[in-house]
């Protein structure tokens, strides 16, 4: 079988063909997805250069967007890649993720399930695990502070009602939204999220903290509805 990935030397390229000189002359913007990540690759290894890395890695991700949510395990599965090169492609796209979260508004109004959506995309959006937030609101329905419960949850108990109202307490909320994605890109509610969302709306009323919503996070185009996300609000459950 043929090598999909034949061997791409950097010097026998023309210089002004080299990411490095086109990065100096022409600015970032110029650069190919492969050549930016060549340049944060920037050597390559034993029978791979580092052009050829970069295009393994945009082939087997289909696209920068999907990077973000590799892990040091992903990574490391592309020949040429070690431990310390998979950190530190980690933590540059931790560093691009955060920087695709920080809009700049500090405290967003989140009245509405399209703005959950909107306001956590930058969290979710291509994550292989579950995560479950906390938003604690003000009397405005504004964003006091942001708090992640849970990460990559395998049982059942995706989260407790005591650490949800827990945080809504210590930050002073008056009302919470709570969201967590679903990897699978359908926001349908399992039976598990819909016992939760009893328990979230119980303890709301126990300790006179409004419980907005409860938005279940997926993808437009895996959703029977193409909506995206489910609120338990709009559906008549809270």
């Amino acid at each position: 079988m043929s090598d999909p990935y034949p061997p791409l030397r950097v010097k026998d390229l023309a210089v002004s063909d080299r990411p490095q000189e086109r990065l100096q002359k022409l600015g970032a913007s110029a650069l190919s997805d492969t050549e930016l990540l060549a340049m944060l690759l920037r050597s390559g290894g034993k029978g791979n250069n580092v052009l050829t890395i970069a295009r393994q890695l945009v082939t087997e991700a289909g696209s920068l967007r999907t990077l973000v949510a590799w892990t040091e395990a992903d990574f490391r599965r592309i020949k040429g890649i070690g431990r310390v090169k998979a950190l530190q492609l980690v933590a540059v796209l931790e560093v691009a993720r955060r920087v695709l979260a920080d809009t700049g508004e500090t405290d967003p109004l989140l009245n509405r399930p399209e703005l959950v959506r909107d306001h956590l995309a930058p969290h979710y959006t291509g994550l292989q695990i579950e995560k479950f937030w906390v938003l604690c609101l003000n009397r405005k329905n504004r964003l006091m502070k942001q708090v992640e419960i849970t990460s990559g949850t395998a049982t059942s108990s995706l989260a407790h009602p005591r650490e949800v109202f827990r945080e809504a307490i210590r930050h002073g909320a008056t009302a919470v939204i709570c969201a967590h994605n679903h990897p699978s890109g359908d926001p349908a509610p399992s039976a598990t999220d819909i016992q939760l969302t009893r328990q979230l709306r119980e303890a709301a009323r126990a300790v006179e903290i409004d419980l907005i919503d409860h938005v279940v996070l997926g993808r437009a185009a895996t959703d029977p509805r193409s909506v995206g996300f489910f609120s338990f609000r709009q559906g008549g459950l809270i």
